[in-house]
């Protein structure tokens, strides 16, 4: 006889393999390509599919022309050259935040540049999993440079526009009750509120994500007279995300950020990548793939991490050309520095 599992009201029972089967069947509808072999899709089209979000200034915008450019998009050239040995082998897909994890569990796209801040939750329940982080940003604040302030610890008494009922406003709440230091919300509804209140005068400063903020100072009148305070009171680790289940693929978009990181710290460029190829430094030319073959555990060319710094760049080439001090943004390094000059971008040795 086979065994019976008493069902949930106990009037129906199945037998276990029945149960077994339709636990499979399930989970295979939840994940329906978590088993795929991503790298050998990826060459079989010829290209890679990256899932955007549109209207991000710095990160991922698209021109007239239809050419798109920012940080995330420049990481999913990075990938391209890795994988395909062409920067240019991507086709873009603008994803929401409230569907950009269903295109990614479902196929559609290949991988997310940057997605939602990494969370032991989102990390272990949705399907996917956080290769690394590209960006480290966080709450902070907007002031205008004309109150001469060096420090968030110097705002005691401020006014501060922000969405009234979000985890922005508690922040507010935490960090300044917690250092017994006064303040006062000037509460919005909507976050576009918020900002016309501070270019009123309404209140002293704004506060939001520094990225969001960055790019709001863009569009101020006069950007130069507003200055984003050094700290930031939380954090967010952005960065790459991949489904589960195909654990040749994460490595490869893990590495290929890691490779974006040590180039810089090797001090390997687009410019002389080429010429460094002749460099006497085991580490430059284990890297640059001369004196090792490091892709052929993951499925690529001995040249991947090569290209990829030759088309692309290193880190700091990305980060200063898209969110940089030169940039429309003008963003510090700050955390987004290497490890070596005071930041938390740091990479596995490569070998």
């Amino acid at each position: 006889m086979p065994e019976r599992v008493p069902s949930r009201h106990g009037r129906r029972t199945r037998p276990a393999w029945a149960t077994w089967a339709m636990a499979v069947a399930v989970a295979a509808l939840v994940t329906p390509a978590a088993s795929a072999a991503t790298l050998d899709d990826v060459r079989t089209r010829g290209h890679l599919v990256c899932g955007v979000s549109e209207g991000m200034p710095g990160f991922a915008s698209v021109a007239a022309d239809g050419t798109w450019s920012g940080l995330d998009t420049d990481f999913c050239a990075a990938v391209a050259a890795a994988v395909l040995g062409d920067k240019g082998a991507v086709k873009y897909r603008v994803v929401t935040p409230a569907n950009r994890f269903q295109a990614l569990t479902a196929g559609e796209v290949d991988l997310l540049p940057r997605a939602n801040g990494r969370t032991l939750s989102r990390d272990t329940e949705l399907g996917v999993r956080y290769a690394d982080t590209l960006f480290h940003d966080g709450q902070g604040f907007l002031i205008r440079r004309g109150y001469a302030v060096a420090s968030v610890l110097e705002l005691s008494g401020v006014s501060v526009c922000v969405v009234g009922e979000t985890g922005a406003a508690q922040g507010v709440e935490t960090y300044f009750q917690s250092r017994k230091m006064r303040y006062q919300l000037v509460a919005a509804a909507r976050w576009t509120d918020a900002v016309k209140a501070y270019a009123d005068g309404v209140c002293t400063v704004l506060t939001g994500d520094m990225t969001v903020l960055a790019a709001e100072r863009s569009r101020l009148v006069t950007p130069a007279e507003h200055v984003l305070m050094p700290e930031l009171i939380s954090k967010e680790m952005l960065g790459p995300v991949v489904r589960q289940g195909d654990e040749q693929w994460f490595s490869v978009v893990r590495w290929t950020l890691a490779a974006l990181i040590a180039a810089e710290e090797l001090g390997i460029t687009s410019q002389n990548a080429e010429a460094l190829r002749a460099s006497p430094n085991v580490d430059v030319r284990r890297f640059l793939g001369v004196e090792a073959d490091l892709g052929q555990a993951m499925g690529l060319k001995r040249e991947w991490s090569f290209e990829l710094v030759r088309q692309v760049g290193n880190y700091g080439e990305l980060f200063e050309r898209n969110i940089g001090l030169k940039s429309p943004l003008a963003l510090e390094r700050g955390v987004n520095n290497l490890w070596t000059r005071g930041g938390l971008m740091s990479a596995g040795p490569l070998r």
